[in-house]
Parts: structure tokens; C-alpha cells; sequence
């Protein structure tokens, strides 16, 4: 299945970003690759089952490319190979749309959920947000209370 978003990847660990035209997909994906992570996909991301998970990559004719805003469309980017499994979507919102402590939340497709969030795409912090959340989302980081809480007090 195809979805609109982009997707970057950490190790074998994907992001999904969602958000309507503008909303800074593609620049919140640029800043993540200048941090170290991994292209999957730009504009348009394909999503398939294996194993009770969702894999994600590019579309063969999008494959190794990115539009930045204001530049153009750069082509042979380093992509995340093989197809790393979606841990996570982030729906991108304007500030005033962010809870400040966010309830846990779910994206599905396929019949599958991913843990999801909303972030300010263009906010400063945003790629370390992101790290916060795919370590939350994973197990690696625990917190106290917020988007990733299984419950009371965890």
C-alpha cells in the first residue's frame, strides 16, 4: 500500500511523518539525514505486512530521492536498505495542535498500529523530539508519564 508521507530510519527502526502539503515532511526528513539517519522515502511511501509488522520503502521511481523546498529534487541519497520496519508515525500539526502531555496514541494501516504522536515538524527541536519518541516507542527509553505510558505511574 502507498501512503503520502516520507519516512526516514534509524538502524533497522523506520518513522513515518504524515501531514497535509507544506507541512514540512520533507524538511523535517532533510534535518534527520544531516543527524545520521536513513532516507526510506519521500512524498510517497510504501507500506507492506511481513511478519505481523509493517516494512517500509520507497516506491522504485522515488527510490534515493528528496525535495528540498526552495533547491529542487536531489536524486542518489543513501536509503535504508533492507526496508526497516515502521516503529512509529508522526503527525505533523501546527504548535498550538501538540498537547503538551499527549495520551497514547495509535496509526494504523493494513490493520496494524504503530505508536503515533503529533509534533510541530518545524520546530528547532523536532529531530531530537523524534529520537525521544522512536526510543520511547521502541522500549529503549521509558517515561514517566505521556505519549508512551501503558499506564498510571509506569
Amino acid at each position: 500500500m502507498l501512503v503520502h508521507g516520507s519516512c526516514v530510519a534509524l538502524g533497522g527502526d523506520a518513522v513515518l511523518l504524515l501531514g497535509p502539503s507544506g507541512s514540512g515532511k520533507s524538511d523535517l526528513a532533510l534535518r534527520l539525514i544531516h543527524e545520521g539517519w536513513r532516507l526510506v522515502a519521500d512524498d510517497q511511501v510504501a507500506l507492506r505486512v511481513e511478519e505481523g509488522g509493517l516494512l517500509a520503502s520507497a516506491p522504485p521511481a522515488l527510490a534515493g530521492m528528496l525535495e528540498v523546498r526552495g533547491l529542487g529534487i536531489f536524486r542518489s541519497l543513501p536509503v535504508a536498505e533492507p526496508a526497516p520496519a515502521l516503529r512509529l508515525a508522526v503527525h505533523l500539526a501546527p504548535r498550538e495542535g501538540v498537547p503538551r502531555l499527549p495520551e497514547p496514541a495509535t496509526w494504523r494501516a493494513a490493520g496494524i498500529a504503530v505508536p503515533a504522536v503529533a509534533l510541530h515538524g518545524l520546530d528547532a527541536s523536532a529531530p531530537a523530539r523524534i529520537a525521544f519518541a522512536l526510543g520511547a516507542a521502541t522500549g529503549r527509553l521509558r517515561q514517566r508519564a505521556g505519549a508512551f505510558t501503558a499506564e498510571e505511574g509506569a
